[in-house]
């Protein structure tokens, strides 16, 4: 028994023995991250510092894309609701069936205002450019006097599937 306790000794000692090595451990910088409800600490070497944090906001920049995600799904909530650019605004008011009748540019640019959204009118009338360019809008008129109208419906039609 005593035989045993020797050889678990000896296996400690080496294992203890690197940690006790006289080389000095080279020196690390600590930061504390804190975003939203997340606090997050990284100790890394300093040349390595960067890389790491920006893994770190990467990673947690994903888990809350995936929360809100799960969020959404989980309220019914679409993400229509929010939009970040003037071309996904003109999208949702076309699938309100918003173009079922022909619009000028100062029409739509109007209801974007209305709506709460003040894009630059270049702005609109180059994301009206696009989605006729894709087919979901078709532009009649002469320069500077385009109407803009569903080209295609937006939802099918009664009988459809």
């Amino acid at each position: 028994m005593s035989l045993k306790y020797g050889q678990q000794d000896a296996q400690q000692e080496q294992q203890v023995e690197p940690c006790l090595s006289s080389d000095p451990q080279p020196p690390s910088v600590t930061v504390k991250l804190k975003r939203g409800s997340w606090e997050i600490e990284i100790t890394s070497p300093p040349d390595r510092v960067q890389q790491a944090v920006e893994s770190v906001i990467a990673g947690m920049a994903s888990k809350e894309q995936v929360a809100i995600s799960s969020a959404e799904a989980a309220t019914g909530e679409a993400g229509d609701k929010r939009f970040e650019t003037c071309r996904g605004l003109i999208l949702t008011m076309w699938k309100e069936g918003w173009f079922d009748s022909a619009r000028s540019l100062s029409d739509v640019h109007e209801e974007m205002a209305r709506r709460g959204f003040h894009y630059d009118r270049t702005a609109v009338s180059h994301a009206l450019v696009d989605l006729v360019r894709e087919g979901t809008l078709f532009r009649d008129g002469t320069m500077r006097n385009y109407r803009y109208v569903q080209k295609r419906p937006s939802r099918p039609q009664a009988g459809e599937t």
